[in-house]
């Protein structure tokens, strides 16, 4: 075949960019530091591993496809995919904490750290992972119920007895406690890492409520999307049949005889450092993700709280750390628990997975002996090597620890920090071994970790990183199942490291065996209907019902603020060099609204002054997240309260919202030019107005009307209806100049969205009395008084035990009957310069629906009057 001179060009160019790439990769892999993380006196010659290319500089085999995706993408092409990564994982609001609750319990979740370039794990690299990890999990298995149980491990001198009942992964309460079936280790999570042979090694285990699969889930569903060509011609193997044998194995961890069991995951709350996970995993299973004021234990068996009902649980999916799980057993200052769950679980009457006391696993002293209990538990030997470790009460093993403290990693067998041996100063050194001599017992010593190289952009160059694998199974009737790929790592650069601290993730992609490549990648099909009864029940405890009701109402608020500083900003910039004109009093008309509605005075003498500050007012009104009724303050706690509730919302809200929150994330002091301001204020309000409407649309047409729903809907009325009684009690209630008072009831009515239907009702005149026609008593439009609470009342007739009669519906019947004694022609009347029945009618109604809502907080979203915690009283959940 001839090549024209263009292809031709195009193919040697192309061939130039990958050829530059690996130079680049196998200069930066030639810096022994960037691969072998030991400290300078402790490095060999260079010996790591490396995923991507042999000792010889060659691609290896399982890596061409990338190779080749990256040569024809370029340094630019890389960036551009980092960047759509970076969208990506904003769209889907994937975020991580990063710090611990206790020190700071109310931090930030900040964007999850996702690297564009997967790693790739051979098919013949994967059976040897997939044996030992299956094999370790049975291993743990055995182990944890021997310890819980007969505690041959003891008793035959296999596991000095100090380092199960010292150590605090180890709860006395849950002896005897056993899981139906035969499986006490539920789910297990294994940090893995490439020796320099090629040959794997365990780093860590992770049994007490082992996290990571919801990301790594996450992660293959961002990089399908980012990098579709290079996932069509590598074909990993799908990572979803994973979350399907999670959710049989949940719902046969139930106990025998129970029928369609009800199965929730328990999260520590939104505060939690991998809340997306928990929320995210909970979402693919279709289980509820509940807190601990969702639960309740009555008469020994755990119900989970439903609109004053309670409905039985059978089977819990424990993200909680055991310790904190039940402060009447275990501790009694923990609010992330149930009281009585310990008993319940006792009694057999509720399933907790993973079972509380499986934190015994990670135990450094535990590790150390696990290949001789594996040979005398099993009779097998681990398929996966570990790193030599050395115990302080063996004396051999205590004497070579303390000679070489500096090169070992060092581990207390009590639970704590983990030492790095190069990186302590020699004072630290010798108080350390002083300590170690003293309760020899308490300390072990490990060889530093060996990591592996692959590719990485993540800081915008294709170069080596250190890498290593957190991989998952869960149990199955026949054993252990993994998931097919899992949660990859780029390590710190440095001596952290070695405690596998990361600067990002990696989606793990498995090469398809020619047995595989029929799989799909989807979840397969049920093969019997899904059934609809009890076990899909979904959560609406007053905990959820309340996020959700605060959602409808901070949701109404951002959209109400936005469209009224839209109008006042275009507003000033209209009149600022008109002053003198009667048409510029609506300025000072519409900023003391804004000001009135958000709660914030407007600190100025005179409209003058108020037209003079103006810029600075509305920069503040919606960018200052510390001003409370700022346009940045709502959304900041919309999406507070859409988290909280992550599990019952439409994927297409976070891709809405993430939105939102980059057009409002700006710094808080304006810019220097106004103009430039400006600028930044009109894109803010108008993508928050557009986003609000979009949020509306996806929960009116992605969502399901249920409970949830009619809650939300409710707090979106209420706030409707208040915003519209304040814009209207601040802008129409006071006599005004003819021309001033045109212009202002032209704003009023653009900010309440109701100014083309005026128009054309009305023909170009102006009037309050045809205003109060159209915005209070019309039953047709969506945006009037009369028709909020025409919903309001259809809402509070389905809420599940509506008697037509409740105190709400009430309420709702007596704002009712005020507009109905009311005319239109009435409330314009003019006493003393003022609309006196207007101004009345409007607070009374304004009153009487925040009454309306603490009614609805107090009896719908609170928890029962005869409910207190352990710790005293409890702290509302209801957003203020």
């Amino acid at each position: 075949m001839t090549v024209h001179s263009s292809e031709s060009s195009a193919v040697a160019h192309h061939r130039t960019d990958v050829d530059q790439l690996l130079a680049g990769y196998r200069a930066a892999r030639s810096q022994e530091a960037l691969f072998d993380l030991r400290p300078p006196g402790l490095r060999g010659p260079v010996s790591g591993y490396d995923e991507f290319v042999d000792r010889a500089g060659n691609v290896q085999p399982g890596w061409t496809e990338l190779a080749d995706v990256v040569g024809d993408r370029g340094r630019a092409g890389l960036s551009r995919l980092s960047a759509a990564v970076r969208q990506l994982v904003d769209n889907d609001d994937i975020t991580y904490t990063g710090v611990d609750p206790a020190k700071e319990p109310h931090a930030e979740p900040r964007p999850w750290r996702l690297d564009p370039l997967p790693l790739v794990v051979s098919a013949s690299d994967w059976d040897v992972l997939e044996a030992g990890l299956v094999q370790r999990s049975r291993v743990l298995n055995a182990v944890l119920a021997d310890l819980y149980g007969a505690r041959r491990a003891l008793t035959e001198g296999v596991l000095p007895p100090e380092l199960l009942f010292a150590h605090p992964g180890y709860v006395r309460a849950a002896n005897g406690i056993d899981v139906p079936g035969h499986h006490q280790l539920f789910m297990h999570a294994c940090d893995v890492s490439r020796l320099p042979d090629g040959g794997f090694q365990v780093n860590a285990d992770w049994t007490q409520a082992p996290s990571g699969a919801g990301y790594a889930l996450a992660d293959r569903r961002v990089l399908t999307q980012a990098l579709p060509d290079l996932y069509e011609r590598v074909g990993p193997r799908p990572t979803t049949p994973f979350a399907q044998a999670l959710r049989l194995a949940l719902i046969d961890a139930a106990a025998d005889g129970v029928q369609d069991p009800v199965v929730v995951v328990l999260s520590p709350g939104i505060y939690s450092e991998t809340a997306f996970d928990q929320a995210y995993l909970a979402t693919l299973l279709g289980f509820p993700l509940v807190e601990s004021a969702d639960l309740v234990v009555r008469d020994g068996r755990l119900w989970m709280r439903s609109l004053g009902t309670l409905k039985r649980v059978d089977v819990v999916f424990r993200r909680v750390d055991a310790t904190y799980t039940d402060p009447l057993d275990l501790r009694a200052d923990s609010r992330l628990g149930v009281a009585g769950l310990i008993e319940a679980q006792r009694r057999g009457t509720v399933t907790v997975v993973n079972t509380v006391g499986s934190g015994i696993l990670e135990s450094a002293g535990l590790q150390r002996f696990l290949p001789e209990l594996a040979k005398r538990l099993l009779g097998e030997a681990p398929l996966l090597a570990v790193a030599p470790s050395y115990w302080g009460g063996i004396d051999s093993e205590r004497s070579h620890l303390l000679a070489n403290l500096s090169s070992l990693l060092i581990r207390p067998t009590i639970g704590g920090q983990t030492l790095v041996g190069p990186t302590l100063s020699s004072a630290r050194l010798a108080e350390l071994a002083s300590c170690i001599e003293a309760m020899p017992w308490q300390w072990v010593g490990q060889e530093l970790p060996q990591f592996s190289s692959a590719p990485t952009s993540y800081g915008g160059e294709f170069s080596p990183g250190g890498v290593g694998l957190r991989l998952f199974t869960v149990a199955q009737r026949g054993g252990y199942a993994p998931m097919l790929g899992g949660l990859g790592y780029v390590l710190a650069s440095g001596p952290s490291a070695y405690t596998l601290k990361t600067i990002a993730a990696k989606d793990v992609w498995v090469r398809p065996t020619e047995r595989s490549r029929t799989e799909t990648a989807t979840l397969p099909a049920p093969e019997t209907p899904v059934k609809t009864g009890a076990g899909t029940l979904g959560v609406s405890s007053p905990r959820v019902l309340s996020d959700l009701f605060w959602m409808g109402r901070y949701g109404e608020r951002a959209e109400n603020m936005a469209r009224l500083l839209i109008v006042a900003r275009r507003r000033y910039y209209e009149f600022r060099h008109r002053q003198e004109t009667s048409e510029s009093d609506c300025v000072p008309v519409l900023m003391a609204a804004l000001g009135r509605i958000t709660g914030t005075d407007i600190q100025a003498d005179d409209a003058a002054e108020i037209i003079a500050i103006a810029p600075s007012t509305l920069w503040s009104l919606t960018m200052d997240r510390e001003r409370p009724g700022s346009l940045v303050h709502s959304v900041d706690r919309l999406a507070l309260a859409a988290r909280a509730v992550r599990d019952q919302l439409s994927s297409d809200t976070w891709v809405v919202l993430a939105g939102v929150e980059r057009a409002l994330a700006h710094k808080s002091e304006p810019p220097d030019s106004l103009a430039e301001a400006d600028a930044v204020l009109a894109t803010a309000q108008s993508q928050t107005l557009v986003g609000m409407l979009t949020l509306a649309g996806v929960a009116g047409e992605s969502m399901v009307h249920d409970v949830g729903w009619t809650l939300m809907d409710i707090g979106k009325r209420i706030e409707r209806g208040l915003g519209l009684t304040a814009l209207l009690n601040a802008t129409l209630t006071t006599v005004r100049d003819p021309a001033a008072e045109r212009t202002v009831i032209e704003s009023a009515l653009t900010a309440a969205e109701s100014a083309v239907i005026y128009r054309r009702r009305t023909a170009g005149m102006v009037s309050v009395a045809a205003l109060a026609e159209l915005m209070l008593f019309d039953p047709t439009n969506p945006r009037s008084l009369v028709y909020q609470l025409e919903r309001l009342r259809a809402d509070l007739g389905d809420l599940p035990g509506s008697s037509g009669s409740s105190r709400p519906e009430r309420m709702v019947a007596e704002m009712s009957t005020l507009l109905r004694r009311s005319h239109p022609a009435e409330l314009e009347a003019v006493a003393g310069g003022r609309r006196k029945q207007l101004t009345d009618l409007l607070t009374s109604v304004h009153v009487a629906l925040r009454e309306l809502a603490e009614v609805i907080a107090a009896t719908q979203l609170a928890l029962p009057s005869d409910m207190q915690p352990l710790w005293g009283p409890g702290e509302s959940r209801v957003l203020p």
